[in-house]
């Protein structure tokens, strides 16, 4: 047997729904052999199933897809479960908000306190951790382990200048905007945002994804494009611009750090490379750069632009090099002149910390 416990946000569900849902559930799970209980407090849902695993897989997706449902993190999956917690409940309903009593009163105030935890937590893990703990399984327990991948490397250009000009707020907002605009794109292309190292952002793909990760990269720099059209010139966000780096090889996957602090991560020759390309395209006149190993994967027939073979940190032998025929990649200046251009203007805007 499979046993589940997650937590969710309910949508303003009345008593008369709350007892709706306890009674279709009641039903189902009797007909499906699956028991459970389910605590409700202040629109928030926190249950437990239990039953047959693949009955159990099937009912969680349903509530994955549940539109009175929001913000669902699995807690714990248990597996090879012998006994039942809650043999002879269906699914019994408790109503914190209806309940009352000294006793209670902590029961609630922890309750919420864990979801809140829990929901501030999901914020600085990543996915792939997210989801080995659905599957039942400690993250610390996972072996490292290797795999090959497509390593995506991208930072934003001239950010030295920015973080000695400008102050504080508006360097944490230039950041900030530019991480959620990688990470919203990585994302929906399929991919994964490893970690943040100050401005830059490490993703991974899977191999079979070199043409979402080549898609991922061109609608950054597009709506970066479209992010410096539409500001002020008076605005930090009117200078973003990034560089972007492609490679591909085993890597290791797993986690890495000390007894006090671990990062599930990857490490590699394949990321050095990423970081190396993301940084010639500084020198180069395009602004995202892939190695062979990424063009070879590719099935969409992008225009491929041959830029030799190069030296790199790390590397006994040149490394050959594309990038994309398009004019999104392609720079109108070299990186010397926008760097230029970018401390020129952040100079002319004159930001200044305002003494109190």
């Amino acid at each position: 047997m499979k046993r589940i416990t997650y937590i969710s946000w309910a949508n303003d569900l009345s008593p008369k729904q709350i007892q709706q849902i306890r009674e279709v559930s009641v039903k189902n799970n009797s007909y499906n052999g699956i028991t459970g209980v389910l605590l409700c407090l202040k629109g928030l849902f926190f249950q437990i199933l239990e039953g047959d695993g693949e009955r159990v897989d099937k009912l969680y997706e349903k509530i994955l897809v549940d539109e009175r449902h929001r913000d669902i993190l699995c807690l714990k999956t248990e597996l090879d479960v012998t006994e039942k917690m809650f043999p002879d409940w269906g699914m019994k309903t408790i109503n914190l908000d209806e309940q009352e009593g000294i006793i209670l009163e902590p029961i609630k105030s922890l309750l919420f306190t864990i979801a809140e935890s829990h929901r501030i937590l999901e914020k600085y893990t990543q996915p792939s951790v997210i989801n080995i703990i659905t599957q039942g399984i400690d993250p610390l327990t996972v072996a490292p382990h290797i795999v090959e991948k497509i390593i995506f490397f991208s930072d934003i250009v001239s950010f030295s200048t920015f973080s000695e000009k400008l102050p504080v707020d508006k360097v944490v907002n230039l950041v900030n905007h530019y991480l959620t605009i990688c990470t919203e794109i990585i994302s929906a292309h399929g991919g994964e945002v490893i970690k943040f190292i100050g401005d830059c952002v490490m993703a991974g793909f899977s191999t079979n994804q070199a043409d979402a990760a080549i898609s991922t990269g061109l609608e950054i720099l597009a709506e970066l494009k479209s992010l410096r059209e539409l500001t002020e010139v008076n605005d930090p966000l009117h200078f973003l611009y990034t560089g972007i780096g492609l490679s591909c090889g085993n890597v290791i996957e797993g986690n890495i750090g000390s007894p006090v602090k671990m990062d599930y991560t990857l490490l590699g020759d394949a990321v050095n490379v990423a970081s190396r390309l993301e940084a010639l395209s500084r020198h180069l006149p395009y602004s995202m750069i892939l190695s062979t190993e990424v063009k070879n994967y590719c099935c969409t027939p992008w225009s491929f632009i041959n830029l030799g073979r190069h030296q790199m940190k790390g590397k006994q032998t040149l490394v050959e090099i594309f990038a994309i025929n398009d004019s999104i990649v392609r720079k109108s200046s070299d990186a010397s002149q926008i760097a230029n251009f970018i401390a020129q203007a952040l100079d002319m805007i004159a930001f200044k910390p305002q003494i109190k």
